[in-house]
């Protein structure tokens, strides 16, 4: 037992049930079936969370290599308006075939994005914060000139199913998600790629003279992030059937940071946790349905989620623990010497 509350996720799990508890008893549906589909509360979480648990997932890579990405919310836009603008281009916005083609190009401009943010951290040597910041700011500028600084609405079936459709009565938007957490478990659990990335984020210098590319690898986190990026700009944007290039992906950099860091991962690089990862955004979506739930108003609904957040990341502190709970642990008996 005192295993089980030693292990970091044991908190964030616990939390999370609590929440969903509290959804089961404040929501009319939290799980129901209708026309062969799941529907309900539960599986809004889990479709809603698709988009944070995909540019999450490359964050933990970026932090486990040492680096931050600032920039994927711009990606998300960009991602977004060049698909829109595409497929509002079509004659025949229902053609499965050049929705598909569209989506690979807009998937590919978002790994040309990760390339350059590489680029310059690996590079050309730009600290990761200043080099992800340059494509945060300008990339917002990049979304708007492809849109023109309109709003470009869609109404493509195919499209739209990559948000809303279903498959085998799970969202779809929730097996993406789910395919490249299997994905990316497998490449870094089951080869030595997660071992050359903690190598990399423990020490690139060592990990340089030890014969491991670290520039490569440094790149190659940036493109991977910016594909997943590029994947959440896409589901976002076929959820709201249009390319805002304003609110898309607005500080979803900050709560993928947030959900790495709930996870177990060390901001410093090194240690990381997939599982970790996936738990800590699925309890920011879940926080964020159970505080609409319980009626916090809207203008305290940020506090709200900063102190349930505070409290969680210090009940996951072994400081703050020893602290607290060390002082009402029972003192080892002190026996009395008797004199000879």
């Amino acid at each position: 037992m005192t295993a089980i509350l030693k292990n970091r996720l044991f908190w964030p799990a616990a939390i999370l049930v609590v929440l969903l508890v509290v959804n089961m008893f404040t929501s009319n549906q939290f799980v129901t079936v209708r026309d062969g589909h799941l529907f309900g509360t539960f599986i809004d979480i889990l479709r809603g969370s698709a988009p944070l648990v995909l540019v999450a997932l490359g964050m933990t890579l970026v932090i486990a290599t040492g680096g931050i990405d600032l920039s994927v919310g711009s990606v998300m836009a960009i991602s977004g308006a060049v698909a829109c603008l595409l497929i509002s281009d079509l004659g025949n916005q229902n053609s499965v075939g050049s929705v598909l083609l569209i989506i690979g190009i807009a998937i590919l401009v978002s790994l040309v994005l990760g390339l350059w943010n590489g680029a310059l951290v690996a590079v050309i040597g730009i600290q990761p914060i200043i080099a992800t910041l340059i494509l945060m700011v300008a990339g917002r500028g990049i979304a708007q000139l492809i849109t023109d600084g309109q709003i470009i609405n869609v109404q493509s079936g195919p499209y739209a199913t990559i948000a809303s459709g279903f498959f085998l009565a799970l969202p779809v938007a929730f097996l993406i998600a789910a395919a490249a957490v299997a994905l990316i478990t497998l490449l870094t659990r089951r080869t030595a790629l997660g071992l050359l990335l903690e190598s990399v984020g423990g020490s690139p210098t060592a990990s340089r003279l030890a014969g491991i590319g670290a520039r490569r690898i440094t790149i190659m986190v940036y493109v991977v992030s910016g594909g997943f990026a590029g994947l959440a700009g896409l589901i976002y944007s076929a959820n709201i059937k249009s390319a805002d290039s304003i609110s898309a992906g607005n500080l979803i950099e900050l709560d993928a940071i947030l959900a790495v860091v709930i996870g177990g991962t060390a901001l410093i690089g090194g240690r990381f946790s997939i599982a970790g990862t996936v738990l800590g955004a699925i309890l920011i979506q879940t926080l964020g349905v159970t505080v609409v739930a319980v009626g916090v108003p809207a203008k305290a609904t940020l506090l709200f989620k900063a102190i349930v957040v505070v409290a969680l990341c210090l009940s996951q502190s072994p400081t703050f623990r020893q602290k607290v709970f060390g002082r009402f642990k029972p003192r080892p008996a002190v026996r009395a010497e008797v004199p000879a």
